[in-house]
């Protein structure tokens, strides 16, 4: 990496950022050091759940954002520079070594992450219920959920002995890859893993095709999620004409066939209040790590009409949302 890209990247848009975050602290205004494994904006949920909370941005409060642009080596020299910044609370998005950078750097500043692994297994609280020390959070364990989406995925496709789970090569993505080979064993289908090695997804749904996987798990990685990507693995899918259920709604709003993902309102409003809480002098390890409990079933009728696909009753009756 050239010298200039990885001040790019460290800065992860500090330059701009920079004025606003300044005057805050000159007008001691609280400043949240917002931390990501991926590229991206602070979510519209978070930043409503935060004006709920008393806390507008630009008014009584400012961010600062690092993105680390999927270079974890990045995280840890990300953590110290919001430290140097004297941000109030820090929040991790995207993986749980953005938070266990942040935990590393600090024992004193609050701490906010959103992951999808156990949060005890990474060493980031003493436990779900009492977390102790200065971390906690939201966590969207994938074990129930790849059972559903397995399930609904087979409701769909009854006949497939062969799932795919497309995954990513990396040992925090282990536990999401057991997950997914446990639900297909409970259902007696053959998960077939195919994993995304240097971003050749062609190669990887290459794979999928020649097993003939009669449908797909897409794992839920922050990768996947950038739109280039996304866009990549919706193209590959319709063009292998592989039934596919996603982790996030933006799939199927983007003409995935179905998506079952918790409710951002449920996870980000979850963060934004527990920001505030701590901003407002409350402890973090008196705040319990959160499981979301609302999650959304999304159906694309015109992806299902494109792989002639026929649709359930049940499935359509168990949908929070129907894309025509």
């Amino acid at each position: 990496m050239r010298r200039r890209d990885f001040i790019t990247l460290l800065g992860g848009g500090a330059a701009a950022a920079l004025p606003l975050s300044a005057r805050a602290q000159r007008s001691g205004m609280p400043v949240i050091g917002f931390l990501g494994l991926g590229l991206g904006s602070a979510p519209p949920e978070f930043l409503r759940g935060l004006d709920e909370g008393g806390y507008v941005l630009g008014r009584n409060l400012a961010i600062e954002f690092r993105w680390a642009n999927f270079y974890e080596s990045l995280l840890p020299v990300q953590a110290v520079d919001l430290l140097r910044r004297q941000v109030a609370v820090i929040v991790t998005t995207g993986s749980p070594y953005a938070a266990r950078a942040a935990k590393d750097t600090t024992s004193t500043i609050p701490i906010v992450f959103v992951i999808a692994e156990d949060p005890v297994k990474y060493g980031l609280v003493a436990s779900f219920n009492r977390p102790g020390g200065n971390v906690t959070g939201v966590t969207m364990l994938t074990t129930e959920l790849t059972g559903k989406r397995l399930e609904l995925l087979l409701e769909l496709v009854r006949g497939a002995t062969k799932i795919g789970y497309l995954s990513a090569p990396s040992p925090v993505f282990e536990e999401q890859r057991d997950n997914a080979l446990a639900a297909g064993r409970a259902l007696g289908r053959e998960i077939i893993v195919s994993e995304v090695h240097d971003l050749r997804f062609e190669a990887a749904f290459g794979f999928l095709a020649e097993q003939q996987a009669g449908g797909l798990l897409v794992g839920d990685y922050t990768l996947f999620s950038q739109e280039r990507y996304r866009d990549k693995i919706l193209e590959l899918a319709a063009h292998h004409k592989i039934p596919a259920i996603y982790a996030s709604r933006d799939y199927a709003a983007n003409g995935g066939l179905m998506s079952y993902a918790a409710r951002p309102r449920a996870v980000w409003g979850q963060v934004a209040d527990y920001t505030a809480r701590l901003l407002k002098g409350e402890t973090a390890g008196n705040l319990p790590v959160i499981q979301p409990t609302t999650f959304d079933f999304v159906i694309n009728l015109k992806a299902a009409r494109e792989q002639s696909l026929t649709v359930s009753l049940s499935l359509l009756t168990f949908a929070a949302e129907v894309i025509e």
